[in-house]
């Protein structure tokens, strides 16, 4: 396989490994502080995302999988929260295993794989582009 077309199968398998990972951050975020329903129920737990790298035997080289959306087995907080459906016979409330600021971490972390993955796409693109401008000259 041509190494351009191959260098494209790669980013874009990266482009959607850094997009699931991009929903499951999102996810998380936006749960960050999401209770149970009923006194002592579990809340929210933290998703995770783990990749595996996959052989592509057409073109030889390697690809990004996302292998398993699981959670996180980290322990609840809980808060002090009386006036919570949530909260038990002592007013505490369990709340998610969710740590925004990692989180956020794992966001930038991630967009900017997204985008350089996306910028080797783009290159590829122009040398592909610039391969084909060669030839049309040299007829």
């Amino acid at each position: 396989m041509d190494p351009l077309v191959a260098s494209l199968k790669v980013a874009a398998s990266g482009l959607e490994a850094q997009s699931t990972r991009i929903r499951i951050v999102s996810e998380n975020l936006a749960n960050a502080r999401s209770t149970g329903d009923t006194p002592g129920a579990d809340p929210f737990r933290r998703k995770t995302v783990t990749f595996t790298s996959e052989l592509d035997r057409l073109s030889g080289s390697s690809t990004v999988e996302v292998s398993r959306l699981g959670f996180d087995e980290g322990e609840f907080t809980t808060e002090y929260d009386p006036g919570n459906p949530a909260a038990d016979e002592k007013g505490y409330v369990k709340m998610p295993n969710v740590n925004v600021l990692v989180e956020m971490a794992d966001m930038r972390e991630a967009n900017r794989s997204y985008e350089a993955n996306l910028q080797s796409i783009k290159q590829s693109r122009d040398l592909i582009s610039a391969t084909i401008d060669l030839l049309r000259a040299s007829q």
